[in-house]
């Protein structure tokens, strides 16, 4: 299961360029936690703890008990890291967004698949291991939440694939995606076909010969019908 990561928070009620640029200044990343019926809280966490999170974290989607502190206030909240943003560049962690969840109720989050062993028919026959779907969405109380779902395909040959149905979640997990869907499978490998001595002569376009002009037919040909005769050259 899933362990629950902590990270320092502080409220904020600045907002806007200058207010980002102020904060990042410090260290912070600009933040905001979403959930229920409660309003959203702009927060800061510390840039070197979020980072060391994601670095060791299997995905995006995980569960982080906040710890928030608003003045001399200080309060816990669960929650799920929900989208980052990051730097295209420099690749900087620039805005975390969370979504504020409850330990006795379920929560969706989609957990990556990772395959383990070497299939019999890639082994044996040269197929090819397709991953149809690298993320599965899953249904489950906080303290269920899997950090990875792991597929062993040693035992798959050339045809044989992984569907939804075929695997067995954890205790308290389900998942409501089509259970006919391909998770991962075993494809023929890839033949290239030689083509036989001379096909592509043979396959070549048919070379059509020029017709000869009118009056350049074998000697002896009979004049057309009606035409008449060729009179003899004149002798000197």
């Amino acid at each position: 299961m899933a362990k629950q990561q902590k990270l320092t928070a502080l409220t904020r009620t600045e907002t806007g360029r200058s207010a980002v640029n102020k904060i990042k200044q410090q260290g912070l990343v600009p933040a905001v936690v979403y959930g229920g019926k409660e309003q959203p809280i702009n927060l800061s966490v510390n840039a070197r703890e979020i980072r060391n999170i994601l670095a060791h974290a299997t995905s995006e989607h995980f569960l982080v008990d906040l710890e928030i502190a608003d003045g001399s206030n200080k309060s816990n909240r669960l929650a799920l890291v929900q989208e980052v943003q990051h730097d295209p560049l420099k690749g900087d962690v620039l805005h975390v967004d969370f979504h504020a969840v409850k330990a006795d109720e379920k929560l969706h989050a989609e957990i990556p698949v990772e395959t383990v062993g070497e299939p019999a028919g890639v082994k044996n026959y040269g197929g090819i291991l397709e991953i149809s779907m690298h993320a599965i969405e899953v249904e489950c109380l906080p303290k269920d939440l899997p950090e990875i779902i792991t597929l062993d395909v040693s035992a798959l040959n050339v045809g044989e694939g992984i569907h939804i149905k075929d695997i067995k979640f954890p205790e308290g997990v389900t998942t409501h995606v089509d259970g006919e869907l391909t998770v991962v499978r075993v494809s023929a490998p890839t033949v290239e076909v030689e083509p036989a001595p001379g096909a592509e002569a043979a396959a070549g376009p048919e070379v059509i010969k020029e017709k000869k002009e009118e009056g350049a037919a074998a000697k002896g040909a009979a004049p057309a019908k009606g035409a008449a005769p060729a009179k003899p050259a004149d002798k000197k």
